[in-house]
């Protein structure tokens, strides 16, 4: 496969990470034959199917499995090359990939409004998983660097707090439990839960504490989205465990009650993460600079004065506001 191109590689990889002509297309900014066309170039180069089409289903062949761990190697190794090019020429331009949990768009598109500001040639591609896939992201070099809650133990990454990240039990403003009393964890045993996916921080954050505390919650619902598990909660069909940092105007507008449970908030860290392998470009040594700097600033100005609303009188809650 001598004569592959990188795009043809970039194009193979990206099918393969959608299982999706057309969505690749939509990545890329080309038309789904033109993608078409790439794939076909390179399997002809290689001899073989890279995908099992049937239908609209795509996926990748054994050979295609063994040629995507290659073609991600090879495009990793030309972008930090790329960034070593910048960093020598001490150029601030490219694009930089910033991978983010959902839960951060509640703050980051507002923080990198600033950045932009301050760096204006570099452009910025935002991809949005939950834990779970944003450590796959990682590990294949999809993107640069990423915003997160709990950084990866089972990668070698270096990850920075700058921020507190407290986690609040929320209900239906006339729910029985949010009359303001101070709630053991035992209060919420039976209680019907609308919950982030697995797989998700937030999730994994709430196991933990009801572990502790010895609750087996009663799962009504399983959802992805803050946005959706919000409005189910206000609509009355149970209660939720959310970020504080995504119910900002729900709490300025009374539309949502926080329950004043024991041992919450239970506070963890917001984490700027890159691999320890990678060679960070300029741009985004820029931006990891830039979050260590104005992300908490940012965050205590925004959602201080709900954190100091939920916080209880000890420990944690002392710290929220000022992790470091």
């Amino acid at each position: 496969m001598k004569n592959a191109t990188f795009r043809q590689l970039r194009v193979f990889s990206e099918v393969a990470r959608h299982l999706s002509f057309a969505r690749a297309a939509h990545t890329l900014s080309l038309t789904p034959p033109a993608v078409t066309m790439q794939v076909r170039e390179l399997e002809k180069h290689i001899g073989m199917p890279l995908f099992d089409r049937s239908g609209r289903s795509v996926a990748l062949t054994t050979v295609g499995e063994y040629m995507l761990v290659y073609a991600r190697k090879m495009l990793a190794t030309l972008k930090d090359a790329e960034d070593a090019a910048a960093r020598l020429q001490k150029l601030e331009v490219g694009l930089l990939t910033i991978g983010m949990v959902s839960t951060a768009k509640y703050f980051l598109p507002h923080l990198l409004a600033e950045f932009r500001q301050e760096h204006e040639g570099i452009d910025i591609k935002l991809v949005v998983g939950n834990r779970e896939q944003l450590v796959k992201m990682l590990q294949a070099n999809d993107v640069d660097i990423a915003i997160m809650g709990r950084p990866p133990n089972e990668l070698a990454t270096r990850a920075e707090p700058f921020a507190a990240h407290p986690h609040v039990f929320v209900a239906p403003v006339k729910h029985p439990l949010a009359q303001g009393e101070t709630l053991a964890p035992g209060a919420l045993q039976g209680q019907p839960f609308i919950l982030r996916e697995p797989g998700s921080g937030t999730r994994a954050a709430l196991e933990r504490f009801l572990a502790n505390a010895r609750v087996e919650p009663r799962v009504t619902m399983e959802m992805a989205s803050n946005e959706t598990i919000k409005q189910a909660v206000m609509a009355g069909m149970g209660l939720s465990f959310l970020s504080l940092h995504t119910l900002g105007l729900e709490l300025d507008n009374r539309l949502i009650a926080v329950l004043d449970v024991q041992g919450a908030p239970v506070v963890r860290a917001w984490n700027v993460v890159h691999m320890l392998s990678k060679l960070l470009s300029p741009a985004a040594e820029a931006f990891r600079y830039f979050v260590l700097e104005h992300g908490e600033d940012y965050l205590a100005q925004h959602f201080g004065r709900h954190v100091r609303l939920t916080a209880p009188a000890g420990g944690e809650g002392k710290d929220a506001a000022n992790p470091r």
